[in-house]
């Protein structure tokens, strides 16, 4: 797996940024079944950098935690049945990598909600990346019963890397 993470924003929470990202990520693609290598773009950014970009993607006027922007639409979430069918379109031509998108976590807000739920900032970057992971795979949690299958993969992911609340 590639992992591009640019940091526009410094904000020292004592978490290894790329370690802890690349460990999520590679746990996500294994439970999902990910059949290819991948490349995932993670940007960090402050709350005022995520709020400008909600506004602009999302026409949302407010600061969020993270934000998803995957490379393709799935039939169904983690069918990768598509792929080979669209090569042009989401595979990089230097590296042959499936493109999965781009990640984009508001640093301001993994350290807000970690004292907000109790938990360490490590804990709480880890379950963005987890989350935003499977958005990149096509789950989504706009409805009651996708967002029970999103939060029990998350769970499900993040303990057993034994990063728990």
């Amino acid at each position: 797996m590639t992992l591009n993470v640019e940091e526009e924003y410094a904000l020292d929470l004592g978490v290894d940024y790329e370690a802890t990202a690349r460990l999520v990520a590679d746990r996500v693609l294994e439970e999902e079944h990910c059949p290819y290598e991948t490349e995932v773009n993670l940007l960090l950014v402050s709350d005022s950098e995520i709020h400008q970009m909600n506004r602009e993607y999302r026409g949302i006027d407010r600061a969020t935690d993270v934000l998803s922007f995957p490379q393709a639409e799935y039939p169904e979430p983690a069918d990768f049945s598509w792929a080979e069918a669209h090569e042009a379109d989401c595979f990089d031509p230097d590296s042959g990598e499936l493109v999965l998108g781009d990640i984009v976590v508001s640093l301001d807000h993994v350290r807000q909600q970690a004292e907000e739920y109790g938990h360490g900032c490590r804990r709480e970057f880890a379950f963005l990346i987890a989350h935003s992971m499977l958005h990149l795979l096509g789950y989504d949690h706009m409805e009651e019963q996708e967002a029970a299958v999103m939060e029990a993969k998350q769970a499900a992911i993040l303990e057993g890397l034994g990063i728990c609340r």
